[in-house]
Formats: C-alpha cells, structure tokens, sequence
C-alpha cells in the first residue's frame, strides 16, 4: 500500500484458506467480494455501525447496488493479505467504497485485487431505498 491511502483506509487482515482457492489453487475469484465484504462489515464495525443493531433501530440496511473490480495478481493458500476499504463519496441515500486486497510480504505489498463498491440505503421489509438516518451519517462523515 502506498503511504497516504494506507494511512486513510481502514485495513483487515484475511489469511486464505483452502476453501478460498480454486482447483489452481489460487484464490477464486469471487471469493475477493467476499474479502471486500468482511472488510466494509469490520470498517462499520470499527465506526460503532453493527449491521444487525442498524437494522434493529432504524429499520434500514445497505446493499450493494454496483461493484467494479479488477484482478492483477493471484492470492495463494496461505498468503496473508490486508483487505481495505475507503469511502469515497457518501449520499444522501447511498455510498461508494474503493476497496483493495494487498499481499502482505515482508519487502512491501502488492496489489493483488481493486474494486468501487456502491452500496444503497433500503428499507429492510420493502427493500426500497431510503435516506441514510442523520445519526448513521453523522459516524460514516
């Protein structure tokens, strides 16, 4: 990771596993949304934004409406990487999080994995969209 967007991203550590990787055993390529996933559900977390508890006292959940992702490198079995997540832009009823998977090597990182996640505000029984609760975006801003 570079100096300035290390220090601004929130960072996850993910080891992989055997049920991560594919028959080349390489890290399947879904499985990095997954990652990425782990990594916006801690980032909330580390904001005092426990999904479940948002969905309880607001009635409302994010979802993810578009993901843009690009591969440049595989992960292997064992590999130990740092997973980030870096909002970029936060709406009204939406936000959008650019997020990275690093192998973590002891002469530096390498980008492995990039994506923008879009993820929108909805009402969790109607599934409609909503605006983002003041006390949820006063902790996101």
């Amino acid at each position: 990771m570079n100096g300035s967007a290390a220090a601004l991203a929130f960072v996850w550590p993910v080891r992989v596993y055997w049920e991560d990787t594919d028959a080349g055993g390489i890290v399947f390529y879904a499985n990095y949304l997954k990652f990425f996933e782990r990594a916006r559900t801690e980032w909330l977390r580390s904001l005092g934004l426990e999904q479940r508890a948002l969905r309880d006292s607001t009635g409302g959940i994010f979802v993810v409406s578009e993901a843009q992702i690009r591969y440049h490198l595989p992960a292997r079995l064992d590999d130990e990487l740092l997973v980030t997540a870096q909002p970029i832009e936060i709406g009204r009823a939406s936000l959008t999080i650019e997020q990275a998977a690093w192998l973590k090597t002891e002469s530096g990182n390498n980008l492995l994995c990039e994506a923008r996640i879009r993820a929108g505000w909805v009402s969790a029984s109607s599934l409609k969209p909503a605006r983002i609760p003041p006390t949820v975006m006063k902790l996101l801003q």
